[in-house]
This record gives structure tokens, C-alpha cells and sequence, in this order.
């Protein structure tokens, strides 16, 4: 079993955490962090990310954005500076892939391995040990940290070097912030029709049309809860880093912009840390009507 070094217990973290405990490994946490009660008693708690990284083999990142993870690392009681050869690092956030190479070179210098490893599947898969691992790095490194993979997520992919990780999370979340749309404004103009949105969705999810988003994220419209999840702040982060990095490549990505727009309305009323599927409120917004309201029929009746 692993020392394993983990570094940002909040709703991903902190379930990805206890899966590794699950699986036999010592943890150390820094204590430098808010850590939940449970943690506190069954991981070594020490002062910093230095410390971390002095007391394990394997240090795993699992923070907000591109800063974060270059304070966690780089800061002068950072990862780094107690880094010595033959360690792994393991960057599971989601954020930028030109970033990411340049850590892992840096990381590199030290006579240490890295792994970009943004992870899919949210706060259930998190907890239940399924997410997607999308991971960018050198083979070896990835046939070592492979066993702690396997405690955290089910479908786990090597997509290539350094950065290609992160490349493939962006890809992801267009997809998700797309699929989310789609379910919002599908399910908005079912209930201004005056049709019940939860028996549509039911519907929805024995044809064609089935997707977890549906069954998840609509789900969610329907009955309200838009407690994160995954809040709206950070997939705007990650919706950045797409129309970013297709400014650079020439591209146009016209559907994430739109995407990206409404998440700003949502923002912009007092939503960035609503669960994404809240995206919903943007569309309702400019509808003056909720999904969630009874269906014309039944109001006449009322």
C-alpha cells in the first residue's frame, strides 16, 4: 500500500479521498485546508503542501483552477519544495492544458513524474468511485498510478503526453454544457406547452433522445435542485479554456459561446454557485416562466 498525499478535500476531493482509504492507503492530508471530520481522524494531517509531499510517494492535486493548482505546487511552501526524485505528482483539477505542460516540466526538473488527470462524472461518481479519468503523461507513470485510478473512477483512459489530459476534460465539458442546453430548452418549451416537464423527461429517456444529462441534470430542473453538484463558476472556467484555446487554434466553437452566455445570466442573478444544470434559470429568465410550473391545463383547473 501507498503513502498518498492529498491535496484539496472539497466535494470531489473529499470523496476521491476516502475511496483511497477504502482501498488501504495511508493518507496524508494538508491541514493548512479545511478537512472534513472524518478525514481528520483517519488521514495524518500536516502543516503544508511541503509537508505533504515530504511525507508521500504519490501527491494528488484536486483544486479549483490553473492558480490554484500553480500556488499548491509552486508557492514556497508548496509540493515542489518537498519533492524529491522518483515521486509522483498527479493533477486531477481541470484546468489549462498549456499551463499543465509547463508544471509537469517543472516537475520534471525535480527527477519526478506527472499526471494531468481531470476526472468526469461529478459529485455521484466522485462518491461511488465511477468517474471518467482522462490522463495525459508517460506510460510508466500511468501503469503506477493506475491501481489508485481504479479506486476513484471505471472508465480510465490514457489519451497521451503531458496536457492531453486536460485537452480532453475541455472537450467534455463542451459537450456537457451543450447536452445541458439542449435538455433546458427542450424541457422549458415542453412545460410552456402546458405538458408535465418531469413525464416528458420520463418519456424522453426510453427513446433516442436518453443521455445521463437527461436523466440527471433534467431531473433536476424539474424538482428544483440546483444545490452543487458542480457549481456554474467552475464550468464557466472550464468553458473559458475552450473558447480560449479556439481564439489560438483559429476555430470557432459557436454553441459553447451560447453556452457560455447563459451561464453568465445565471451568474449575473446571483447563481455562480448553483449546480450547472441551473442553467436552466437563464432560459427561464428570458422566458418569464419556469419549468417547474404546473402545466396550463392544470392551472385552469386549479
Amino acid at each position: 500500500m501507498a503513502k498518498i498525499g492529498f491535496i484539496g478535500l472539497g466535494i470531489m476531493g473529499s470523496h476521491m479521498a476516502r475511496n483511497l482509504l477504502k482501498g488501504g492507503h495511508t493518507l496524508i492530508v494538508n491541514g493548512a485546508y479545511p478537512v472534513p471530520d472524518d478525514l481528520t481522524q483517519t488521514a495524518t494531517v500536516v502543516k503544508n503542501s511541503t509537508a505533504v509531499a515530504q511525507a508521500a510517494e504519490i501527491v494528488v492535486v484536486m483544486v479549483p483552477d490553473t492558480p490554484d493548482v500553480a500556488n499548491v505546487l509552486f508557492a514556497d511552501d508548496g509540493v515542489a519544495a518537498g519533492l524529491s526524485k522518483g515521486k509522483l505528482v498527479i493533477d486531477m483539477s481541470s484546468i489549462s492544458p498549456l499551463e499543465t505542460q509547463a508544471f509537469a516540466k517543472k516537475i520534471n526538473e525535480l527527477g519526478c513524474d506527472y499526471l494531468d488527470a481531470p476526472v468526469s462524472g461529478g459529485e455521484i461518481g466522485a462518491r461511488d468511485a465511477t468517474l471518467t479519468i482522462m490522463v495525459g503523461g508517460p506510460q510508466k507513470a500511468f501503469d503506477l498510478a493506475k491501481p489508485l485510478f481504479d479506486l476513484m473512477g471505471k472508465n480510465i483512459s490514457l489519451i497521451g503526453d503531458n496536457g492531453a489530459g486536460q485537452t480532453c476534460k475541455v472537450a467534455n465539458q463542451i459537450i456537457v454544457a451543450l447536452n445541458i442546453e439542449a435538455v433546458a430548452e427542450a424541457l422549458l418549451f415542453a412545460a410552456r406547452s402546458g405538458a408535465d416537464p418531469e413525464r416528458v423527461r420520463r418519456a424522453l429517456m426510453g427513446g433516442f433522445a436518453a443521455s445521463r444529462i437527461l436523466e440527471v441534470h433534467g431531473e433536476r430542473m424539474t424538482k428544483r435542485t440546483f444545490n452543487p453538484g458542480f457549481r456554474i463558476e467552475l464550468h464557466q472556467k472550464d468553458l473559458n479554456l475552450a473558447l480560449d484555446g479556439a481564439r489560438k487554434l483559429g476555430i470557432a466553437l459557436p454553441h459553447t459561446a451560447s453556452a457560455q452566455q447563459l451561464f453568465s445570466v445565471c451568474a449575473a442573478n446571483g447563481g455562480k454557485a448553483w449546480d450547472h444544470s441551473a442553467m436552466v434559470r437563464a432560459l427561464e429568465i428570458m422566458a418569464n416562466f419556469e419549468v417547474a410550473q404546473a402545466p396550463a391545463s392544470d392551472a385552469k383547473a386549479a
